[in-house]
């Protein structure tokens, strides 16, 4: 692995290390970690393979990443508090983020440094992946697709708390009965 792909890996692990402790839900929380995939994204995806089965292994990574960001969307708190939302990632959310994560940047080591290459060179030869380029494309648009997803939920979530508390603060009062 490169220094890149390591600060790049990194980075994305630690963005929710950030939502451990509680804070507002401000643009920064979206840049932050859309910045990272954006760049890694420009950086290794060259191409979306689609010979033999590449779309198969690439859709079903995006599935596995749609499923961990929303998940850990939804394993986020998200509140009112005066004026502002927060909020703050749970247990579970930071879990399914280092899985996510982590677990690309784990597969990586293996193939490159733990002689998971010529495993990884059986199982596409058997299962009809064309080339290298579809494990890297499947990889990065699975953590591209858990960014998105988890940041899209927590972004529809605090909209529903901020509708929740307007609501409450203009429902009309009652003085009587008819």
């Amino acid at each position: 692995m490169t220094a890149t792909e390591w600060i790049t890996d990194i980075a994305l692990i630690l963005v929710v290390f950030r939502q451990l402790r509680e804070d507002r839900l401000r643009p920064v929380t979206f840049l932050i970690p859309l910045g990272i995939v954006a760049f890694v994204a420009h950086t290794y995806l060259d191409s979306i393979p689609t010979a033999g089965n590449d779309l198969v292994l690439i859709g079903s990574l995006i599935g596995v990443g749609a499923v961990l960001g929303i998940t850990g969307g939804v394993y986020t708190r998200v509140r009112a508090a005066g004026e502002h939302i927060l909020i703050k990632a749970g247990a579970v959310a930071a879990a399914l983020w280092v899985l996510g994560m982590g677990g690309r940047m784990v597969f990586q080591m293996w193939v490159e440094h733990g002689g998971g290459a010529d495993d990884v060179a059986r199982f596409s030869m058997a299962h009809h992946i064309s080339s290298s380029q579809a494990w890297v494309a499947a990889f990065v648009l699975m953590a591209l697709t858990e960014v998105v997803t988890r940041l899209a939920t927590i972004f529809v979530r605090s909209r529903m708390v901020s509708r929740t508390r307007q609501t409450a603060q203009v429902r009309p009062a009652f003085d009587h009965v008819v």
